[in-house]
């Protein structure tokens, strides 16, 4: 590579999580916070456990002099813009986790390869070199004489193996070799397991880019979905998809898990694995299980993958943001076509007022209390809020009014008296249809009744059964009048 392109590459790379963790001024302390919690331990933690305990190590430190003025949330938050840390909502939780990046991790391998650094040239890695380079002639080898004579050249030499074993001679690694390729094996297991985020990460990859496409795809139905089957094939077929794939057949095979557990099995009984550090010895007890749960966690994501994409298209999301793809690309085609007429500085004789709104994580929100903001003693009955005539005909034109009811209400009642009120019809008959059958006399009694000076109650019962009452101008049906009302 030339030095130019070099410095490019690098460049870039510089502003790249893992390299800004890396190169900040605060990274020992933030790359030690995220060790301890998201990577020796556990490697993922709801929010509310892990703010706590950052929370908890920002207040030790404070106590030794230094300076962290923010809380941890702030912190934390600031982790996941910077691109260190993840947020998730797995399928029933009941709050978001919080896990490590893939830069993160990487970071952090790096510094403590640095802090425990280990002697490449060892006799166990050179072993693995030559045997991973002999196998690979062997399978390679289209010669089929050559095949046969290595064969059984290996067969000579596990006969004389045999017979030496049977004559009690029998050769033993000793315990500074056997501890060297124990680590050794520990290092690339954990490589391993590293590994499946990176594999992840190109899997989300891949799925926001197959996106993309279908909503660039401007064909009918029919072809979105042909993307689609042909995207969820990408995605299997891709090296990440291939890869994880004949690992993870290798990893669930009965035969080869059995052959796994009953390997460590041997070797966490032999003597030389008490000199191992706790930490290493947890780490092979523990080693199916997390090959399982890392192999796991990407499987379930690829799984995930291939539903979602189908639901994508199923459910037509694609068209509304397809649309807003081509509005976007509207306005920039606009735009370009009048670059030439307007100025980038001029001033248009037009305001525009931004939107914005303010997102907040679901784990943010509390329930509201009403008790509160509650006012204290008991609530004093309120007056009945009064009606004027001028809002009766904007209420009697948006409504369907049973007027023939009414006016027969009105004539029955006015038989019986000269003169009643309409307090007094609606004692007699009672609002069938609630706060309608009293604008309908309202608007009958500005019409053919006579209005007095003062005001009145009258009742109803709504719809919802519940009891209800307004004051109204006081108007007076008339018998002489009466004929006005047929």
């Amino acid at each position: 590579m030339k030095a130019d392109k070099a410095i490019a590459t690098y460049r870039r790379m510089r502003a790249q999580p893992l390299w800004r963790l890396l190169a900040s001024t605060t990274g020992p302390t933030v790359i030690g916070l995220l060790q301890s919690h998201l990577y020796e331990g556990e490697r993922s933690l709801p929010a509310s456990i892990f703010h706590e305990r950052i929370a908890r190590d920002l207040e030790e430190l404070r106590a030794q002099g230094e300076d962290f003025p923010q809380t941890a949330q702030a912190y934390v938050a600031s982790w996941l813009a910077d691109g260190f840390l993840e947020r998730r909502f797995p399928a029933g939780a009941s709050e978001e986790e919080y896990e490590l990046t893939t830069a993160a991790v990487e970071a952090i391998r790096f510094v403590s390869g640095l802090a425990q650094p280990h002697s490449a040239a060892t006799e166990s890695r050179l072993t693995l070199v030559i045997e991973a380079l002999t196998r690979l002639a062997e399978d390679t080898d289209t010669d089929k004489f050559r095949r046969i004579d290595r064969l059984m050249a290996e067969q000579a030499r596990i006969d004389k193996e045999i017979d030496a074993i049977q004559k009690g001679q029998m050769r033993v690694l000793p315990h500074t070799t056997a501890l060297e390729r124990t680590r050794e094996i520990i290092t690339l297991a954990d490589d391993l397991a590293g590994d499946f985020r990176r594999v992840r990460d190109q899997f989300d990859q891949l799925n926001r880019d197959l996106r993309e496409r279908i909503m660039d795809n401007d064909g009918n139905r029919g072809d979105v979905l042909d993307s689609l089957f042909a995207g969820i094939d990408l995605i299997s077929e891709s090296d990440a998809g291939r890869t994880f794939s004949a690992f993870w057949r290798l990893l669930t095979a009965p035969e080869q898990a059995a052959t796994l557990d009953q390997a460590l099995d041997s070797v966490m009984s032999r003597e030389f694995v008490g000199q191992l550090e706790a930490k290493e010895r947890r780490f092979l007890l523990r080693l199916t299980r997390t090959l399982l749960e890392q192999g796991g966690m990407v499987h379930e994501v690829l799984q995930t993958f291939a539903r979602s994409l189908k639901h994508f298209v199923q459910s037509r999301e694609y068209l509304e943001q397809r649309r807003l793809n081509h509005l976007l690309k509207d306005a920039q085609r606009a735009a370009l076509a009048l670059k030439n007429e307007v100025r980038a500085t001029e001033t248009l004789q037009y305001t525009l007022e931004l939107t914005s709104s303010r997102l907040r994580s679901l784990s943010q929100w509390v329930l509201h209390d009403p008790s509160l903001q509650a006012l204290p003693g008991q609530m004093a009955e309120g007056d009945a809020p009064p009606i004027d005539l001028e809002s009766v005909s904007e209420l009697v034109a948006q409504s369907e009014i049973d007027f023939r009811t009414l006016k027969a209400n009105v004539l029955a009642v006015l038989e019986q008296r000269s003169q009643a009120s309409i307090a007094d019809v609606l004692e007699q008959f009672p609002a069938a249809q609630g706060l309608g059958s009293v604008v309908g006399l309202l608007a009958l009694g500005s019409r053919h009744g006579f209005k007095a000076d003062h005001s009145e109650t009258v009742g109803w019962v709504g719809g919802d059964e519940q009891r209800r009452s307004a004051r109204i101008p006081k108007i007076f049906f008339l018998r002489e009048r009466a004929n006005e009302l047929v």
